[in-house]
């Protein structure tokens, strides 16, 4: 029994023909007459030859694979956008190849380059909220393998980009905790290399004016998403002059080591003090306290949309549309969702 389907080289051998002929009978090419195309098959048949997809992909000049860089699986709001990105390229016949850079800027960079060298036809990322230099993506364009961002843009010029719109979402949830009393309204961002972080502070700023209020920049303080680095966010605004009666969480991960540290320092949540997060992810079903409210950044939809931008850009490229004139730009809208069971603050 063999122990490896044939190659075309074997069945040439077989048959005392070239191996140019077997490619071409196995194409069923008008050159080769149906007797030879007949053996060439049965031939085939009989010892389990299969096409090496590789080098018919390599010659058509693309392989049908889509890669994904994106910090971490294992967060909820990822999962969601990994199984719209996987649902989207089953659809057209593509495979997805995943890596994770885990946050981490030399990672990314070298899971870029692995990418080129597997050649993927095109990519799909979320920046490391780590990342302060763009140039591993901008080398890519030499090599013709276009790029889409979705939910971690990065602040680079002509790109294509799926991303929710966190100013407005900020701006409704400030309203949000203005209009139940709060009047000292914290906020524990994210890093400033994220576009987001900015994004959310420009939110928070304009709800203030809006509501005709001093902005005060010692209620907002950045993290680094970790539980440490939260905890010492909390516990800078709670030791600040105009100390919170609310807080908004760059995310629910945040908010939920937020929430944790305040029940430790004997906090009653959403009476002492009061949460809004974002993304509204699955997790704070579970939480024994969970924030008032959650801004809706719809994974699944980003995912799904970003997918379709990077695939419909790979059939413009494979039909010899090369020449980018414009770039997608897409904002989603996200929306402000409040959570149900909620002690309500009493402003005093």
């Amino acid at each position: 029994m063999r122990s490896k389907p044939a190659t075309i080289k074997e069945i040439a051998q077989l048959l005392k023909i070239s191996i140019s002929t077997v490619s071409r009978a196995l194409h069923d090419h008008p050159s080769i007459g149906l007797t030879t195309r007949q053996k060439v098959k049965k031939l085939a048949s009989e010892l389990n030859y299969e096409p090496n997809q590789t080098a018919i992909f390599l010659q058509q000049g693309r392989t049908l694979t889509i890669g994904v860089i994106l910090p971490e699986l294992s967060e909820a709001f990822f999962s969601s956008a990994i199984s719209a990105i996987e649902d989207c390229a089953y659809k057209r016949n593509y495979t997805v190849l995943l890596a994770q850079s885990h946050d981490d800027e030399q990672k990314e960079k070298q899971l870029v380059e692995k990418m080129k060298n597997h050649r993927v036809d095109g990519l799909l990322v979320s920046v490391s909220k780590n990342t302060s230099s763009y140039q591993h993506f901008e080398n890519l364009r030499q090599y013709d393998i276009p790029i889409v961002f979705f939910d971690r843009i990065p602040a680079m010029q002509n790109i294509h980009y799926v991303a929710c719109n966190m100013e407005i979402g900020t701006i409704d949830a400030v309203s949000y905790l203005l209009k139940k009393g709060h009047r000292s309204i914290g906020m524990i961002n994210g890093p400033a290399t994220l576009s987001a972080s900015g994004e959310r502070k420009e939110g928070y700023i304009k709800a203030m004016i809006k509501n005709r209020l001093k902005f005060d920049p010692s209620l907002i303080v950045s993290c680094d998403l970790t539980e440490t680095s939260t905890q010492a966010a909390l516990d800078e605004l709670l030791a600040s002059k105009r100390k919170p009666t609310a807080i908004v969480t760059f995310n629910d991960y945040v908010a939920l080591f937020a929430i944790k540290h305040a029940t430790n320092l004997k906090l009653k949540i959403n009476e002492d003090l009061e949460f809004v997060s974002y993304a509204n992810l699955p997790l704070i079903n579970y939480m024994e306290s969970i924030p008032a409210a959650s801004v809706e950044q719809f994974p699944y939809l980003q995912g799904q949309k970003a997918a379709d931008i990077l695939l419909d850009l790979l059939a413009q490229k494979h039909q010899g549309v090369t020449e980018q004139t414009a770039y997608y730009k897409i904002i989603i809208e996200s929306q402000l969702v409040e959570n149900s069971s909620m002690t309500g603050f009493k402003s005093k």
